[in-house]
């Protein structure tokens, strides 16, 4: 369990002060000149140390991203983009962050745009996060007016803007080069890469694009100590983060807690267990919709974190957590997932344009067990074609869901299809 000193969201509930004398009161912007003062190579070497790696899902070392960035400017401009879309579903972690701690990403943003030489950031929130822009907006124009952000930033002498845009509302605008594209005013559709956003980003500048919590985190981590952050967690997994636990658990929430505790301590420490007790337990689905959904058994020994995810074929995502108990229907729930995604498909790529509609309209006649018991391997070849073929993740986080299904379930599927063919309907789920 993670220690109350040792949190670095001291506000996550939003039950103290959210304006700037209550972030401060709380130790937020102290000393930030100081650590600007140690230059951009000790802020980048000890986000390095630190061990951080991205919270938006991919989990991609920070301080490595960071140092991407062109030491000296060929003349144009380098931006910092904040990620602030979180159209995961299921994940519910940055809004806390925007909506009860702003400052901490506010300050985040002038670190780490320093650290870049990026004298401008955009915050590109989501459509539907209407309270929480209105919340961000007041800290940042709270920023500005304490001479904390704007010309001659925290008196450092380096300038820095921070502007934010408000997205329409679409799932595919959160990934890193549909997020640019719709930020340039285009539609939300992704580039092909390379060349990558260091190299020719925002406006064919130098740009890095960031998860909310991986740049919340910064300044604490610099006032703190790399050590101390890399104290928590296993090695290449360290660090705190916040998680969530939704469905079926007495207690869900959003809490910040250290990487690698077991998957059951989580859901047992935080959710206050599973409903029907632990026995009860289905299926979880570990970091968002598009991680591979693992059976109970798989779970007993589970480490949550980006290594212990990916031993059980699945994937730690953005740490936000779906537990299924016994009355969960996996099968329709996954249908669920396929059916969003086909729907979020910017629909660029023919694999991911034609094989989420695809998946989809078999998953709909698994549900009702009107399939053939071949399709299932069908259907497992052709999440494997759409899979690493198309230009973003978008194809991957359809397919995936149902690569795991069949994976774990797949003895459900074929007794869908087998109670349907010889008339046991009390076997098949409501249509």
């Amino acid at each position: 369990m993670l220690k109350d000193q040792d949190r670095i969201f001291t506000n996550l509930y939003g039950m103290h002060d959210r304006s700037l004398k209550g972030a401060m009161a709380r130790g937020h912007w102290d000393g930030t000149r100081e650590i600007l003062e140690k230059g951009r190579d000790w802020i980048v070497q000890q986000v390095k140390d630190s061990g951080l790696r991205g919270r938006g899902g991919a989990g991609f070392p920070t301080g490595l991203k960071w140092s991407f960035m062109p030491k000296e400017s060929d003349g144009r401009p380098a931006y910092l983009v904040i990620n602030a879309d979180e159209s995961e579903p299921a994940t519910c972690k940055d809004r806390e962050i925007m909506r009860h701690d702003p400052h901490t990403l506010i300050e985040g943003a002038l670190i780490a745009g320093f650290a870049m030489g990026a004298h401008t950031a955009y915050i590109y929130i989501r459509g539907e996060f209407i309270r929480e822009r209105e919340v961000l907006q007041n800290a940042i124009n709270e920023a500005y007016e304490a001479g904390l952000i704007g010309k001659n930033a925290c008196k450092s002498g380096w300038d820095f803007d921070l502007f934010l845009h408000h997205g329409a509302g679409a799932y595919i605008c959160g990934e890193e080069t549909a997020l640019l594209e719709s930020l340039e005013g285009k539609k939300g559709m992704p580039r092909m890469k390379p060349p990558f956003p260091a190299a020719a980003g925002l406006y064919g500048c130098p740009t890095t694009v960031n998860n909310v919590e991986s740049i919340a985190v910064v300044p604490t981590i610099l006032r703190r100590g790399a050590d101390w952050f890399a104290s928590f967690g296993r090695p290449n997994n360290s660090g705190t983060k916040l998680m969530a636990l939704t469905g079926h658990v007495n207690n869900p929430c959003v809490f910040e807690e250290s990487m690698s505790m077991s998957v059951r301590e989580i859901i047992e420490t935080h959710g206050g267990g599973v409903r029907g007790g632990w026995d009860n337990l289905k299926a979880i689905i570990p970091g968002g919709a598009s991680c591979p959904i693992l059976r109970k058994d798989q779970l007993d020994d589970a480490t949550m974190d980006f290594d212990g995810m990916r031993e059980k074929q699945s994937s730690f995502g953005t740490g936000c957590m779906i537990v299924m108990d016994q009355s969960t229907d996996v099968i329709a729930a996954v249908w669920r997932l396929s059916k969003f995604f086909k729907h979020e498909s910017c629909g660029q790529c023919t694999p991911c344009r034609e094989g989420t509609g695809w998946m989809m309209r078999v998953m709909e006649r698994l549900v009702t067990g009107d399939a053939e018991i071949e399709e299932i391997d069908m259907l497992y070849d052709v999440s494997k074609q759409v899979e690493g073929h198309t230009i973003c993740a978008l194809g991957d986080a359809a397919a995936w869901p149902i690569q795991g299904l069949i994976r774990n379930f797949r003895d459900e599927i074929e007794d869908r299809i087998k109670a349907r063919k010889t008339g046991r309907v009390t076997a098949v789920a409501a249509e």
